[in-house]
């Protein structure tokens, strides 16, 4: 099974990353070429005179969210290595954004900023330049943590995205175009929550916001009025005529992913130890299958959860927990809904005859696609 974030066509050379989302295509804000001076040393102390002399009207909202949250955010300049037309090494270099969410120097980002990294540079907003090291990626949220060797970095304050509305304000922090623009703000509102995109039968939830995502900004903070972080920033719809549909994969979740992270270097994801087609799947792999519900396992892990339930490969999937399941994606949202060691119901027909099985779910191996 290949992850949401490995189905889409990734390139760090600073063009935008794009995969295709209905008529539109979804596009990764991620890496940027494009570098500067640093001026970020002086833009800050400017920005802190200015603020002593702020009328009440002046000091709005987006300012004090701006001043609390902007020290917290960096820029990742990511070294890779591709290859060109005729396989030959060449040496590429990306910049995207990250959030210090910890004094001693552990940094939140999106995994596509830092994929395939050779070398990670870390531009701190005080001016100084560290080298990062990867401590855990996870492709399927497209979150990363990065570690730099600093004490008594200015932390974010993360807040709860469970309780965001539609309406509010909403700040996005980050580096557009690469380090030239570094600590750039945009303000807009929250103008959808729970918002699910599908793409490559994967389902990811994500808050939808007006402000000006840009290239560059992935892995950048997404701040309420409050001055705290509630979402990193990752993707925007880019198509002919659409302005201003950000998204922003909500802190809550991050803030799951990245104790995983920390503790083991990837994320335990529970798994049924199938392979299934639905029609559509099928038909991408040059096979034709006929059924009118449910999905069909081509393939199956003997020792696996199915395996182990007495489930074969032939079987039709029908139901996990009563719920239909008529495609990929719906059996991939079921399982995705439990945790390691949970066990389900699987409803599924055998010749005609319809079993119903239950399953503990084991976790997914992490050199195995599926």
């Amino acid at each position: 099974m290949k992850t949401f974030w490995q189905k889409v066509n990734k390139k760090h050379t600073g063009a935008l990353l794009a995969a295709v989302f209905a008529a539109s295509a979804v596009t990764f804000a991620g890496c940027s070429s494009g570098t500067a001076a640093d001026t970020s040393s002086s833009a800050a102390a400017q920005q802190e005179a200015a603020s002593q002399v702020l009328s009440d009207a002046r000091n709005t909202p987006v300012v004090r969210a701006a001043k609390a949250v902007g020290p917290s955010v960096v820029g990742i300049t990511n070294k890779a290595v591709a290859r060109d037309w005729f396989n030959n090494p060449v040496e590429t270099e990306g910049v995207g954004s990250g959030v210090i969410f910890r004094s001693d120097g552990y940094i939140v980002t999106n995994n596509h900023v830092v994929s395939n990294a050779k070398e990670l540079i870390v531009s701190l907003a005080d001016g100084r330049t560290l080298k990062g090291k990867l401590i855990g990626t996870d492709e399927v949220t497209d979150l990363a943590v990065v570690k730099v060797d600093a004490k008594d970095l200015p932390a974010a304050t993360f807040g709860d995205s469970d309780k965001i509305v539609v309406g509010e304000p909403a700040i996005a922090i980050g580096n557009p175009m690469g380090l030239e623009f570094k600590g750039s703000v945009t303000a807009g509102v929250i103008s959808a929550l729970n918002r699910t995109l599908e793409i490559s039968d994967n389902r990811v939830k994500l808050l939808q916001t007006d402000a000006a995502i840009n290239p560059g900004n992935s892995g950048g903070a997404l701040v309420n009025a409050d001055g705290e972080v509630i979402g990193i920033n990752s993707a925007k719809l880019a198509a002919q005529g659409v302005e201003g549909m950000g998204f922003s994969i909500p802190i809550n979740t991050v803030k799951d992913v990245i104790d995983q992270l920390m503790k083991s270097g990837y994320v335990a994801r529970p798994y049924l130890g199938v392979t299934v087609f639905d029609p559509a799947t099928a038909a991408r792999y040059g096979y034709e299958l006929n059924i009118d519900k449910g999905v069909y396992v081509f393939q199956l892990v003997l020792n696996g959860p199915a395996g182990r339930a007495g489930m074969q490969r032939g079987d039709i999937i029908l139901k996990l927990d009563g719920a239909e399941t008529n495609s990929v994606r719906d059996l991939r949202a079921k399982i995705a809904e439990h945790k390691v060691g949970d066990t389900v119901k699987v409803t599924f027909d055998r010749n005609g005859k319809e079993q119903t099985v239950d399953a503990t779910l084991d976790e997914m191996p992490q050199q195995d696609s599926k």
